[in-house]
């Protein structure tokens, strides 16, 4: 494995203001994609109230389809996006954009809208921010890793690795009994038509 090294990997405290640059830039991407877009979340670190994150925004894009998608080269690119395909995650379509200085301040991360990563990230946001104590130990154990990985991204991603597929599995079991929960709840109390 070629390991990426950077000057340094930076972790800060939450930002409130991190929601607002995603919805800011929620804004341009829906125009860029257009129909192609079926939603845009604010995942990874920076969309968890109260934890330590690289400074950061993270998106997922739910798209109608992969190629519907690769169909449009140009959207993301005209916000400055780089496309880098897959990047790892089959299904996926990695963007990342840098700052005019060269700084990363955002990625994208694209799925077509059947894919099991959607669920898979919005779970572990949605666990994180429901169960603080557990937040607490992810901002932690990457306050840890930080000087131990010495700009060594990749192994501060190994680092994190155990923590995030530990939390995964939890985080993807609590999210299915909620939706099994709603699904009861809404066939009992069915919404009234106005």
């Amino acid at each position: 494995m070629i390991h990426r090294y950077y000057s340094e990997i930076r972790v800060e405290p939450h930002r409130d203001s991190w929601k607002q640059d995603f919805e800011i830039e929620a804004v341009k991407i829906r125009s860029a994609l257009g129909a192609t877009l079926v939603i845009l979340h604010h995942i990874g670190s920076t969309a968890i109230p109260g934890i330590y994150a690289k400074p950061i925004i993270d998106i997922l894009a739910k798209v109608i389809s992969l190629e519907a998608l690769d169909a449009n080269p140009g959207g993301m690119r005209s916000l400055g996006y780089e496309a880098m395909g897959e990047f790892g995650i089959p299904g996926r379509r990695y963007f990342r954009k840098d700052d005019s200085s060269g700084v990363r301040t955002h990625h994208v991360h694209a799925f077509a809208r059947e894919s099991p990563q959607i669920a898979r990230h919005l779970a572990f946001r949605d666990y994180l921010i429901s169960h603080p104590r557990t937040a607490q130990a992810y901002s932690e154990l990457k306050r840890e890793l930080v000087p131990k990985c010495n700009g060594d991204i990749e192994a501060y991603m190994a680092g994190k690795d155990p923590f995030i597929k530990e939390v995964e599995y939890k985080a993807l079991d609590w999210w299915q009994r909620g939706k099994e929960v709603a699904s009861k709840t809404s066939r009992q109390f069915p919404r009234a038509e106005f």
